[in-house]
């Protein structure tokens, strides 16, 4: 369970917005070739696949970059390309997503491009079309010269070294010592098995295949003792002069190692349908957090969580900040004070349930003296939507509404009581007489109301209606009322 839960998702909904990220490294188109396959070929033991379409995406460093920005970063990425049709694509999808592309182009280095045929959702071929040799030293000056110019006006860095030949040690470290001198967080996805070159980075993020590599010992790859491993990595933090290592385990989860500690979050058991991009998934959802200042641990668990979510999905697709939320929604569920929200964490709330396909539930009250009236409500209430909002009067809206000696129940107790309810899913205050204004904030689906109502009495009912939404009235339950509650208190 994520510690402080609702500061992240604090940080999530609105902090990640205002962070600039910067990701350098080896940038990639992946193409794909999807269709259906329904036989054998007759010239060769080979499926035979009848293409239905077509589609692109970025790769490598570029689908950082697009995790990054689809969790609301403001981000740039600085790479190789070739000057030809395949950078022209790369650039207009990540612009379509909100990402700045700032290219360096390499005379007689084509764009990388990966080609991946699928039949169905299994993939049954890819082709790499690339030349990772090193590049002219006068290329390597032009990219380190634009990363240089980047970064003073960034909020953390993401290298990705696919080995494609974008890094060389010597731009590895002069781009590190540049970062840490101006204390930016730098996070390394390394495949060199040569770790020295990321000496002095904040963290490098390995999996166990990559740890291997870098230590010579491949016995570790097929194994399911990490104790070695891990303490290898132990070693690393201390001679590279990390803050730590972040080290994918597979299906295990991830573990978060520094020198005499190593703290594991372990993986959600789930279906994976493809692995691709999930490093990159981690490495941007660390960047994110280390530039928002989460505790790493904290950081790992929430990487963690977006990599469940990517490898459910087929070939190299990003994370998207709503779905993100939507899957700390368990744990928001668990905690009361994380369904307790201002209004404009309310309207990010909404959008993510909406862009889930969820329809939302409003009613609004006093709730002064909570009694079994209120919950049959908010009970019934629940049913006509996938989530319900439930807004609360303020104590001066209460004093306003019914007298200088309510309300009885105090409006931090009365929100507290009833977010700890199952049903209810937000809970937001409102100072003005009636909730209209909040109402027209968060477009609701449905508002439901008690028996006492009538339809020409909701306030919100016409507004509702002009979008699409509804009115539903609940009979109230005969006997129960805060006036009598409090009549019977008096008289006793």
């Amino acid at each position: 369970m994520i510690e402080k839960l609702h500061e992240v998702i604090h940080e999530i909904e609105h902090s990640w917005a205002t962070k600039r990220m910067l990701a350098v490294g080896d940038v990639m188109l992946d193409k794909y070739i999807w269709g259906e396959v329904g036989r054998i070929s007759p010239e060769a033991p080979v499926p035979v696949v009848r293409v239905t379409y077509e589609s692109t995406r970025p790769g490598g460093v570029a689908n950082v970059a697009m995790n990054m920005a689809l969790l609301g970063a403001q981000t740039r990425v600085i790479g190789f390309a070739g000057g030809d049709e395949n950078q022209r694509l790369l650039e207009a999808n990540l612009r379509a997503s909100g990402v700045t592309p700032e290219f360096i182009v390499s005379s007689g280095f084509p764009t990388i491009v990966k080609t991946r045929v699928l039949g169905g959702q299994q993939q049954m071929l890819r082709l790499d079309r690339e030349r990772s040799d090193p590049r002219p030293q006068e290329d390597y000056d032009r990219l380190v010269a634009c990363v240089l110019a980047r970064l003073p006006e960034c909020d953390a860095v993401v290298l990705s070294d696919y080995a494609k030949g974008s890094f060389s040690p010597e731009v590895c470290q002069t781009l590190i010592q540049a970062a840490r001198e101006l204390r930016i967080p730098v996070l390394v996805d390394p495949k060199s098995p040569d770790f020295t070159r990321y000496r002095g980075a904040t963290t490098i993020c390995p999996n166990l295949a990559e740890i291997s590599a870098a230590t010579r010992d491949r016995g570790w790859v097929c194994g399911h003792d990490f104790e070695e491993p891990l303490a290898a990595a132990e070693t690393m933090v201390r001679e590279l002069d990390l803050d730590f290592l972040a080290v994918t385990l597979s299906e295990k989860g991830i573990a978060l190692v520094r020198p005499g500690k190593v703290f594991t979050a372990p993986a959600v058991a789930r279906q994976v349908f493809d692995v691709s991009g999930a490093g990159d998934t981690v490495i941007a959802v660390l960047a994110l957090c280390l530039a928002s200042q989460v505790p790493p641990e904290t950081a790992i668990e929430l990487a963690n969580v977006a990599a469940g979510i990517v490898v459910g999905k087929v070939g190299t697709v990003p994370v998207e900040r709503h779905e993100l939320l939507a899957a700390l929604n368990p744990e928001i569920a668990l905690r009361a004070e994380n369904k307790v929200v201002t209004w404009r964490e309310l309207a990010s709330r909404v959008a993510l349930w909406k862009a889930n396909g969820e329809r939302v539930a409003f009613t609004n009250g006093c709730f002064d003296l909570l009694h079994i009236g209120h919950i049959t409500l908010l009970e019934q209430a629940r049913r006509y939507g996938d989530r319900l909002i439930v807004a609360v009067n303020s104590d001066a809206s209460v004093r306003a509404l019914k007298g200088p000696s309510r309300p009885i129940v105090g409006e931090r107790e009365r929100v507290g009581v009833l977010s700890a309810l199952a049903a209810i899913d937000a809970v937001a205050v409102f100072d003005e007489p009636t909730p209209l204004e909040l109402i027209l904030a968060v477009k609701p689906d449905v508002i439901v109301k008690g028996g006492d109502y009538k339809m020409d009495t909701v306030v919100g009912a016409k507004e509702v209606e002009s979008w699409g939404g509804q009115v539903r009235i609940i009979p109230l339950v005969e006997g129960y009322s805060t006036t009598r509650l409090i009549q019977k208190g008096a008289g006793e």
